[in-house]
């Protein structure tokens, strides 16, 4: 990402809805499927630390890995924890070394490749180690934001399942989110900030509209059943 966009992750992560939104959803995630007991939980892509900083504040071991140097410090310094400055292409740790791995909205990164970067996560995870993914969801809507964060690509929730099941992994499974907020999403993205110079989409909100935002998103999270269409998609997988 640009280093303003850096910026903007490391002063909003600690409260804004959707960042919020989101670490709930990879923690509730970890309590069914934890994975390998008494190993480490990697994030693949830690950006400034904000999940990693929740892993540590949930008990979890944990280390990151983050492509920009200065984004990897940050990280380090906010959560606590090992961080290095790597490459998801080819990542810096042994094999097996990790019961889990999380990797949020990496994926679709322009700089990535996503069979060389799913591999690399299979090699470094143990057997029966639990792999979650969260990505950006529908190529249509692809927008301004993409751009600034250097996305290439969106996924449906059936091109990811066939994506990380034809990695290696099993008992994939895919659920979209941030779906009673997604016309709210199309109207920004496609209409209100469609031009490649637009304000980011990472920013403060007024206090009200957090709580509402962030209150949406919990809703959906405490439904025993997955929502058809979303802004985002989460996959679950088991390396096997």
């Amino acid at each position: 990402m640009e280093d303003a966009e850096y910026d903007l992750m490391d002063a909003a992560e600690e409260r804004m809805w959707w960042y919020r939104a989101v670490h709930a959803r990879l923690l509730a995630a970890l309590e069914v499927r934890p994975g390998v007991a008494g190993r480490p939980v990697l994030d693949a892509g830690c950006g400034t630390g904000g999940f990693l900083r929740r892993l540590g504040l949930g008990g979890f071991g944990a280390a990151g890995v983050e492509f920009n140097p200065r984004a990897a410090r940050r990280a380090a310094a906010k959560s606590g924890v090992p961080v290095a400055a790597g490459d998801v292409n080819a990542l810096p740790f042994p094999d097996g070394a990790f019961g889990a791995a999380v990797s949020v909205d990496v994926l679709s990164h322009r700089g990535v490749e996503p069979a060389r970067a799913l591999a690399e996560l299979r090699r470094v995870l143990a057997p029966g180690g639990t792999l979650l993914l969260n990505l950006p969801a529908y190529a249509w809507l692809f927008s301004a934001h993409d751009v600034r964060v250097h996305n290439a690509r969106r996924y449906t929730a059936g091109q990811a399942v066939a994506m990380v099941a034809g990695a290696g992994f099993s008992a994939v499974t895919a659920r979209y989110w941030n779906s009673v907020l997604l016309p709210l999403m199309v109207v920004q993205r496609k209409v209100l900030a469609r031009r490649e110079g637009a304000a980011s989409d990472v920013t403060d909100f007024p206090p009200w509209v957090e709580r509402g935002f962030f209150a949406a998103t919990e809703i959906e999270r405490r439904l025993p059943f997955s929502l058809p269409c979303g802004g985002s998609v989460m996959i679950a997988a088991t390396r096997s």
